[in-house]
């Protein structure tokens, strides 16, 4: 394979020239990957490892047929999108009519960030207001704009919400304010939102918009109960507000049954506004917002011109309609659904049999395993779970961990997923999870280790090899890193493993 650079020549390049708040996964022993296929990434070496955690390559890592319909484009034309050109119309269609019947006009954008941003300027603008409301733990871009409104990254111990942003309490019925034993979750939660509008109303601000995403990734793989959103809605439009769901990283089938996520809330929920993103373009950089004619004339009757250089291009709406006919030649949302109910059905065998595992949840292939060290406390077990993702590395499977303690291991891999893949990655945590719990015990407070170094030494063997007894742990602060990254210190935690799992 070709290299420009050793991996120790990459790593101390990207040390000098770029930004360190620019952070990779797995920092402890970041892997080199040179080529992706489907559901696999090889690295410089040539090794194998199952892919869990690209919701970016949507239909599968290199699609021939994507692939090949960028090339030609490219090679026919790509320009401005001012100019007239039939790919953008044909997509603006295609992707219509996947929508209720309401949602008919599309903005192109380059990224779900754009897109965020541009959908708050829709909402602002339809009816003057300014306020947003958003969700505890919610991520929804990079932009200055989409950082306000997402407490997945406000600062710890600093007062950095504005005073337009209204943080409602996420529906999370295993670990949030109302649960599972709630008689009527999805009213307590909504009937929280409802406070906000009228705290807002008291204090002379007016809402613009309610934004969430339609299931919860950076927040922990979260299913709002059935009926939350129709409610939430009713309020957010009786406040004067818009609906806007984030689909970014939840849409185009990944839920199986539905193309949209937010359609498995019933047909008497529509939003006002989607938004979508990484999986449109299958790594290409495309992405859209969809609204109603009517928010869509307001915005125009402002004045202001819309203007994208290549949102829309031909080349990334070539690359659009290549993965949409994908999703359906290839049936991938029926494979979403029944993949995805063979990796819950397996998932919830190693929840009877681990008592580290709190919680399974999730539809398609959007899943969530929630890691706890008491099973009635449902103390997030943090460190386990870093302690995890990296020993699923050693064994070629690559996981991240999220959620507000980043115990929540995240099961988001391309729609190509198998069975056979799913079993493996199975079969390769319960291997992980026995040994910890050995080394361990199953007393409630029990932890992985404690100040350890934050390094790792591959092991020489196979994937389907026990793990080796030569390998260092690893954990990291929930509240500064995510996805894998380490810190450059520990907290202290009650118990180490034992020697020969270190």
């Amino acid at each position: 394979m070709c290299e420009l650079y050793s991996k120790q020549d990459t790593l101390a390049l990207r040390e000098k020239h770029v930004g360190p708040s620019c952070k990779v996964f797995f920092a402890a022993d970041p892997i080199k990957i040179v080529r992706a296929q489907r559901q696999y990434m090889f690295d410089e070496k040539g090794q194998r490892y199952l892919d869990c955690i690209n919701n970016v390559a949507h239909v599968g890592h290199c699609h021939p047929e994507v692939v090949k319909a960028a090339f030609k484009q490219m090679e026919l034309l790509n320009t401005n999108s001012r100019f007239l050109h039939d790919n953008m119309v044909e997509y603006a269609k295609r992707l219509s009519a996947t929508l209720p019947e309401k949602l008919s006009v599309c903005y192109f954008t380059n990224s779900g960030s754009e897109a965020n941003d541009l959908a708050l300027r829709l909402a602002r603008e339809f009816q003057g207001h300014e306020d947003v409301i958003t969700l505890d733990h919610a991520y929804h871009g990079h932009l200055s704009s989409l950082i306000e409104i997402s407490p997945y990254k406000f600062q710890k111990g600093k007062d950095v919400k504005k005073e337009f942003v209204h943080v409602a309490p996420t529906p999370d019925t295993y670990r949030g304010k109302y649960r599972d034993d709630h008689p009527d979750p999805a009213s307590a939660y909504a009937e929280e939102v409802k406070k906000i509008i009228e705290a807002a109303h008291h204090s002379g601000r007016k809402i613009a918009a309610f934004i969430a995403e339609s299931m919860q990734s950076c927040g922990g793989q979260i299913i709002p109960p059935a009926g939350y959103f129709q409610k939430v809605a009713e309020y957010v439009h009786n406040a004067g507000g818009v609906f806007i769901a984030d689909e970014v990283q939840v849409g185009f089938g990944r839920v199986g049954k539905y193309f949209w996520s937010f359609q498995m809330h019933g047909e008497d929920f529509v939003p006002d506004i989607v938004t979508m993103g990484k999986p449109m373009g299958n790594g290409h950089p495309i992405a859209c917002v969809v609204t109603t004619r009517e928010i869509a004339e307001a915005f125009n009757n402002s004045g202001m011109e819309y203007f994208n250089t290549y949102g829309g291009n031909p080349v990334s709406c070539a690359v659009g309609l290549a993965v949409l006919d994908v999703i359906q030649n290839e049936d991938l949302q029926g494979n979403a659904t029944r993949v995805g109910n063979y990796l819950i059905e397996l998932l919830n065998r190693q929840k009877a049999k681990h008592i580290l595992i709190g919680d399974i949840r999730g539809i398609g292939l959007f899943i969530g395993i929630d890691l706890v060290k008491d099973q009635e406390k449902r103390t997030p077990a943090t460190a386990e779970a870093q302690h995890i993702i990296y020993k699923m590395k050693e064994r070629r499977v690559l996981l991240s961990a999220d959620g507000p303690h980043r115990n929540v291991l995240k099961v988001k891999p391309p729609l190509c997923f198998t069975e056979e893949d799913a079993k493996f990655m199975v079969d390769q945590l319960d291997g992980i999870l026995t040994v910890l719990e050995e080394a361990t015990g199953t007393e409630s407070e029990s932890s992985i280790f404690a100040n350890t170094p934050c390094r790792t030494k591959m092991p020489e063997k196979e994937h389907g090899d026990p793990l080796s007894n030569n390998t260092t742990d690893h954990t990291e602060n929930p509240s500064r890193k995510r996805n894998g990254m380490c810190p450059s210190k520990h907290a202290p935690l009650s118990k180490k493993l034992s020697r020969h799992d270190r």
